[in-house]
Formats: structure tokens, sequence, C-alpha cells
């Protein structure tokens, strides 16, 4: 039976989605948010702008490192650019 290799990198990046998602729930309970309409084509909680976040930066980041010869690091800028964009404009 083999198991995952943790590698730092993959440590991290789990991490990071666990850190986001704490800090997304204490938020809503402080805070709790309510529906607008921003580019995205529908009405979206600062939840719902999570999930679609999380979906497309990880798929925009594997389409950028298969379909382009961009080294790793502007792939992953390009994912977090698309993250902040959306999370606070969508």
């Amino acid at each position: 039976m083999e198991w995952m290799a943790w590698t730092l990198p993959t440590a991290i990046f789990f991490i990071v989605i666990g850190l986001i998602l704490v800090g997304m729930t204490v938020w809503q309970m402080v805070t709790p948010g309510v529906k607008r309409r921003g580019f995205l084509p529908i009405s979206t909680t600062r939840g719902d702008r999570l999930f679609i976040t999380l979906l497309a930066a990880g798929y925009g980041h594997l389409m950028l490192l298969g379909l382009t010869v961009w080294p790793l690091w502007i792939a992953t800028l390009a994912s977090v650019v698309a993250f902040v964009i959306i999370m606070k404009w969508g």
C-alpha cells in the first residue's frame, strides 16, 4: 500500500485552504453576509464566491500549466490574482 507523499508545498496548500475556510466561517458568524450581484451572472454570498473561486483558480492553474510554457510561479500568481478579483468583485 502506497501513501501520499506529503511535501512541504502540499502541506502548506492544504493548511492555507483550511485557514481560509476557518476564517470565512468566523467572518460569517461575526457579520453575516448577504447575497449580492457582481460581474458573475448570479447572485452570490461570500461562501458561494469562495467555492467558485477555488474551482476557477484550481482549473485555471492546471490549464495555464498544461497549455502554456509559463513557469509554475507565474501560473500560481495568475490564480491568486483571479482568486482576489472574484472574491472582491464577483
